[in-house]
C-alpha cells in the first residue's frame, strides 16, 4: 500500500513538473529573470557611479543622513533590478503569460532591498538580524502560499477591551511598528544633537535642553503610533495614566524626581556641559546631563554618575558658573631667620613663570601670620581653565618656589618641639 502511495506521489510530481517547469512559459520566464538580474547590474553600476557624484558629500556625512544616503547606494543595482522584472511581469501578464516565476523573482528582490536598508540603517546589531531573519520568513511563507491563511488565523485571534478588539495581527504589528518607529526616532535624535551641538548660538544648556525634548517628542510620537495601529482608542488612556500615576506616586517617585530636576537644571542653566564642580569630595568636569543624571568625570579618568536630585538639594560648588577664572591660594611657610619680603618677592615672581596663571590679575604674595614653627605666607593666582586641574598648576608653582628660596637660602622649616623638664627623679638628680 505504501509502495503504491509512493508511486501514486511520483507520478502527479513528474506530472506537474512536466506541465510546470519544463515548458515554454517557465524558459521565457527563467530567460526573463536572468536578462533583468544582468541589466539591473550593468545599469545599477552606471546609476550608482552617477548617484556617487551627485551625493559625493552627503556619502561622506557622519550624521543620520550620511548613514541613509551610504544605504541607498547598496541597493541602487537591486532597485533596477526589481523595476525591471516588475515590467517583465506586467509584460507577461498582458500576453495572457502565467508570470510565477518573475512574482517570485521580484518578491525576494524587495526582500533583499529591505534587509539591506535595514543592515545599513538598524545600528542595533540583534534587532538588524531579527529584521532580516523576519523578512525572509514572511518571504518564504509568501512564495508557499500560506502567508494570507496564516494573517487570516491571527487576524481571527484577539482579546475585547471594552468596545476595542485586538487581535493577535493587530499586536504583532504594533511592535513591529514600534521597534521600527523606535530605531527612526533614536537616529533623528542623534541626528538633531549632532545638528544642535553645531550651533554656536545656543548655549550648551540650550543645546541639552532641545535635545532632549526632540528625543521625548519623537518616543512618545513612536509609541502613539504603535498603539493607533493595534486598533487601541487613545482616550482610553486616560484611565491608564491614572494607574500610572498611581504607580509613580509610590514606587517611581526618586526617578520622576531626578527627572524633573534635570529639567530644572537645564531651564535655570545653573549647570551645563563643561562646568567644573565640586560636591561631596568629587571634583570633576560635567560632560552631560541626561533625563536622570548628570555625569562628572574627574581628573584621573573616573566618571561619576550624580542623580538629579542630589544637584538641587544639596551644596555643589561649580567653579565656572558665571566666570572662568579661578583664585588660588597656594600657603608656604619660611623661617623666622629669613627675609619675609625677598620671599614673598620670589613667590610672585615664580608664579608668573607658570604658563595657566593669568598675569592680570598679577600673582599676590600675603604675609597671613605667625605660625609655631614658620612665618605663614601665601602666593595668590588666576587661573582661567580649572577644567584643566588646580593641582597640577600648584605643583608648577610650589617647585618654581622651592628652586628660588633655594638659590636665596631661604630656609622652610619643619615643625620643632621645646622640652622644658621641670623636675626630675631624685636618681636622675643624683646622676644614678
Amino acid at each position: 500500500m505504501e509502495a503504491q502511495q509512493w508511486g501514486e506521489w511520483w507520478s502527479l510530481l513528474e506530472s506537474w513538473f512536466r506541465t510546470t517547469v519544463l515548458t515554454w512559459n517557465m524558459a521565457f520566464q527563467l530567460g526573463a529573470v536572468l536578462l533583468c538580474a544582468a541589466l539591473g547590474l550593468a545599469l545599477g553600476q552606471l546609476a550608482r557611479r552617477a548617484y556617487r557624484r551627485r551625493f559625493e558629500q552627503q556619502l561622506r556625512a557622519e550624521a543620520f543622513f550620511g548613514k541613509v544616503f551610504r544605504a541607498v547606494e547598496r541597493v541602487v543595482w537591486l532597485s533596477v533590478a526589481g523595476a525591471l522584472l516588475t515590467v517583465a511581469g506586467v509584460a507577461f501578464r498582458s500576453l495572457d503569460e502565467p508570470a510565477r516565476l518573475l512574482d517570485v523573482a521580484t518578491t525576494l528582490t524587495l526582500a533583499w532591498i529591505a534587509i539591506r536598508l535595514a543592515s545599513g540603517l538598524i545600528l542595533n546589531r540583534f534587532w538588524g538580524h531579527a529584521a532580516s531573519v523576519s523578512v525572509w520568513v514572511l518571504v518564504a511563507l509568501d512564495v508557499v502560499g500560506l502567508l494570507d491563511p496564516l494573517l487570516a488565523f491571527m487576524d481571527g485571534l484577539g482579546m475585547n477591551f471594552g468596545d476595542a478588539r485586538v487581535t493577535l495581527l493587530q499586536a504583532i504589528k504594533a511592535v513591529l511598528l514600534f521597534v521600527l518607529l523606535y530605531q527612526l526616532a533614536a537616529n533623528l535624535s542623534r541626528f538633531s544633537d549632532e545638528q544642535l551641538r553645531r550651533n554656536a548660538q545656543l548655549t550648551p544648556s540650550a543645546q541639552v535642553l532641545f535635545g532632549k525634548g526632540v528625543k521625548f517628542s519623537l518616543f512618545a510620537l513612536a509609541f502613539v503610533l504603535a498603539l493607533s495601529s493595534a486598533g487601541v482608542n487613545l482616550t482610553s488612556l486616560a484611565v491608564l495614566s491614572g494607574a500610572i500615576g498611581v504607580g509613580v506616586g509610590f514606587g517611581l517617585q526618586k526617578i520622576f524626581a531626578n527627572l524633573v530636576s534635570g529639567v530644572i537644571l537645564l531651564f535655570e542653566k545653573s549647570i551645563k556641559p563643561g562646568d567644573t564642580l565640586e560636591m561631596s569630595g568629587v571634583y570633576g568636569v560635567v560632560t552631560s546631563l541626561n533625563a536622570r543624571f548628570t555625569s562628572v568625570q574627574t581628573r584621573d579618568g573616573k566618571e561619576y554618575l550624580i542623580p538629579n536630585e542630589n544637584l538641587i538639594t544639596n551644596d555643589v560648588v561649580i567653579w565656572t558658573h558665571t566666570d572662568p577664572n579661578v583664585r588660588l591660594k597656594i600657603p608656604v611657610g619660611i623661617s623666622y631667620d629669613a627675609d619675609p619680603r625677598l620671599a614673598l618677592q620670589l613667590m610672585e615672581e615664580s608664579a608668573r613663570k607658570v604658563r595657566r596663571v593669568l598675569p592680570d590679575p598679577a600673582p599676590a604674595g600675603r604675609l597671613t601670620g605667625f605660625g609655631d614653627n614658620s612665618v605663614d605666607l601665601e602666593v595668590r593666582i588666576w587661573i582661567r581653565d580649572a577644567d584643566q586641574g588646580v593641582v597640577n598648576v600648584q605643583s608648577e608653582v610650589l617647585l618654581n618656589i622651592w628652586d628660588a628660596f633655594k638659590e636665596h637660602n631661604i630656609e622652610i622649616p619643619f615643625p620643632q618641639r621645646d622640652i622644658h623638664v621641670r623636675t626630675l627623679p631624685p636618681k636622675v638628680e643624683e646622676g644614678k
